[in-house]
């Protein structure tokens, strides 16, 4: 009788150990799953983190170790102290558009400030200014922000008003009087939002800018 018994007792401690293994790699799974997710989310993330870092050392007007290390302290504060919406990022960056954007981007800066120069040195007439609407092509309030922001930053334009509804920028443009100056200063501020998009946009807003026939970084106008 003792056999049968010890037998059973086996089969059972054997059902056991069968039904425990599961057990322990369910546990083992979520804690992969979460470790992915958590990887996941820092990809996404940091482009926007150092989006942050560059624009604090832009504002401060310093490209040193020690704006660096200021600005990641501040990227880090804005983060991970303050109990703000997360960003939710494309997951998608492309390093050479995103050089054409920052070759461009200093291109346009200093083309920007000789223009405004010289209009204030050119005795002969006084520069005329415009409000123009210019309705961007995709729908997504962090390219709208970056555009916006890309825009203000170049002198002779800068935003007054954004109307996210209807993804329509309202700006204040120096030496825009004719119809021609101020069609020439929309395309250029849709050639921004064309050349963002094609650095860290998802790929379904990039078939948004392909299809309205924005292929390369010269198309869309001029920089502002």
């Amino acid at each position: 009788m003792t056999a049968p018994i010890h037998h059973t007792s086996r089969a059972r401690h054997s059902a056991g150990q069968a039904a425990g293994e599961p057990a322990r790699n369910s546990s083992r799974r979520p804690e992969r799953t979460g470790k992915r997710s958590l990887l996941q989310q820092v990809w996404r993330q940091l482009p926007f983190f150092v989006w942050l870092i560059a624009l604090w050392m832009l504002l401060w007007g310093q490209f040193t170790f020690v704006a660096f290390v200021t600005g990641l302290i501040a990227a880090v504060a804005v983060t991970r102290v303050f109990r703000l919406p997360p960003v939710e990022l494309s997951g998608r960056v492309n390093l050479w558009y995103g050089l054409v954007f920052v070759v461009t981007f200093f291109g346009a800066l200093v083309r920007g400030s000789l223009l405004v120069a010289w209009q204030v040195l050119d005795v002969r007439r006084q520069p005329g200014a415009s409000i123009i609407a210019v309705h961007l092509r995709t729908d997504d309030d962090l390219i709208m922000a970056h555009t916006a922001v890309t825009t203000s930053l170049i002198p002779g334009s800068l935003i007054i008003e954004a109307d996210r509804d209807r993804r329509i920028l309202y700006l204040h443009v120096i030496g825009a009087t004719t119809a021609e100056e101020v069609e020439a200063q929309r395309r250029a501020i849709l050639g921004w939002e064309a050349r963002i998009v094609r650095a860290v946009g998802s790929r379904a807003q990039l078939e948004v800018i392909r299809t309205a026939t924005v292929d390369t970084p010269r198309q869309g106008g001029a920089p502002v």
